[in-house]
């Protein structure tokens, strides 16, 4: 099994700027793709952000691109989202996500093997 633990979410206002961080522990993979899913209170989760194992290949939802940037450390076997301009529609909670590396699109939840707890983050106006 693999355990993600998300954190660095919280209340920010509008326009400020929040870095979120998830590690994985347990089970480790040899190659693995991470992202960044979100949901917002009686809204469906949506893919924000999501990273490739091969290449660092990065891909944003077009509602975060330019505000955000996806980074990893395969190290530490972790991943991080930097956000900025936040806005008060960013307020979700954030879910990081795990799966073996593929070809398929990041941005299909099914696709993901394992999710983290999630973290709120509250973007006040």
């Amino acid at each position: 099994q693999v355990q993600l633990v998300e954190s660095g979410g919280g209340l920010v206002q509008a326009g400020g700027s929040l870095r979120l961080s998830c590690t994985a522990a347990g089970r480790t993979f040899s190659t693995y793709d991470m992202g960044w899913f979100r949901q917002a209170p009686g809204k469906e989760r949506e893919f924000v952000a999501a990273i490739r194992w091969s290449g660092g290949f990065t891909y944003y939802a077009e509602s975060v691109k330019g505000r955000c940037a996806i980074s990893r450390d395969a190290a530490k076997s972790a991943v991080y989202l930097r956000m900025n301009s936040l806005k008060p529609e960013d307020t979700a909670v954030y879910y990081c996500a795990l799966r073996t590396a593929r070809t398929t699109p990041l941005v299909n939840s099914d696709e993901y093997d394992y999710w983290g707890q999630g973290t709120q983050v509250t973007v006040s106006s």
